[in-house]
């Protein structure tokens, strides 16, 4: 079993904070192996950023994602620059907020799950959490880390006083992952 995935989208928008969890909670909860990447654009909010993690049954010889099983997309910039990496087959997880469906053509090559991530977080009182609401929907829909061991790693990684509300974004979008 590998699973490559890639969360993207703009600096700001905590997806490499969120590839970090997810990363953290495979290395220290489960029995697999992982790697985790990041890439930034110069500019600390805004810029295009996205995290790669790899997971694995296997040793991982390569650490680099080059068709992800799974994509999520929080920016239009990085759904049009990423999507067409995705295999086929694969899983498109958009944040309708800020990203326009997907061409026809590209959902049937691909599963397109399509919910308002930012939005959902907004609701929730802060829109900052929209990683941690990503992750609940990526978590959720792979099934890949079990959802107490990414509890735990976001309780380790968010800052105190926060903590209630990122558990209550990854339930949010655990939720809105098995509605869809």
């Amino acid at each position: 079993m590998r699973l490559e995935l890639r969360l993207a989208g703009e600096g700001g928008q905590g997806l490499i904070t969120a590839g970090i969890i997810l990363a953290e909670a495979c290395a220290e909860y489960t029995d697999l192996n992982v790697v985790q990447t990041q890439s930034y654009g110069p500019e600390s909010r805004g810029g295009a950023s996205r995290a790669d993690v790899i997971i694995s049954s296997h040793e991982i010889d390569y650490p680099q994602v080059k068709k992800p099983d799974v994509l999520i997309v929080l920016a239009q910039e990085a759904c049009d620059k990423y999507l067409p990496t995705v295999k086929d087959g694969g899983t498109v997880i958009i944040d309708t907020t800020y990203v326009k469906p997907v061409p026809e053509a590209q959902s049937q090559r691909v599963k397109v799950i399509e919910f308002p991530v930012s939005a959902k977080a907004r609701e929730l009182g802060r829109e900052i959490v929209a990683n941690i609401v990503a992750l609940g929907l990526l978590v959720e829909t792979t099934g890949i880390v079990p959802k107490d061991a990414v509890i735990a790693a976001i309780l380790d990684r968010v800052p105190k006083g926060t903590e209630e509300l990122n558990k209550q974004a990854f339930a949010a979008g655990v939720e809105a992952a098995k509605a869809l």
